[in-house]
């Protein structure tokens, strides 16, 4: 199982009325992080021929981030299964390294001519 990871930093932008993130940022976050990862593993053929859609989200909120807090946003996709995928979330508040949120995503691999879902083959499951 590999692990992709980025920092990024709470801008003003990030923040809600409260001046913490905002909730719906973080599911943002949680989808960017997920297609940082798929693009930086699979290859031209591979993104021609195959997408992801996302089945269900599930986000469990632990903390608050603030502005100027760098935020560690790791992934990892533990088990493929059939045509779908878990890939788990962690946004760890990287000073305190306190985790901040914990998210659980389901995909579904789908193949971009038929736009049906498809078995993921070994050449996309080696790749997490």
């Amino acid at each position: 199982m590999q692990v992709f990871e980025k920092t990024i930093t709470v801008t003003e932008d990030d923040l809600d009325d409260l001046n913490h993130v905002n909730n719906v940022r973080y599911v943002q976050w949680v989808q960017d992080i997920a297609k940082d990862h798929w693009l930086a593993y699979a290859t031209p053929e591979i993104l021609e021929s195959y997408a992801w859609f996302l089945v269900n989200h599930y986000i469990e909120y632990k903390s608050q981030a603030l502005l100027g807090d760098q935020l560690i946003l790791k992934t990892y996709v533990p088990k493929v299964d059939g045509v779908s995928t878990i890939r788990h979330v962690e946004i760890i508040n990287a000073k305190t390294e306190q985790l901040v949120v914990l998210s659980k995503t389901k995909w579904c691999l789908i193949d971009t001519t038929t736009l049906r879902p498809t078995r993921i083959p070994p050449v996309i499951s080696e790749l997490f």
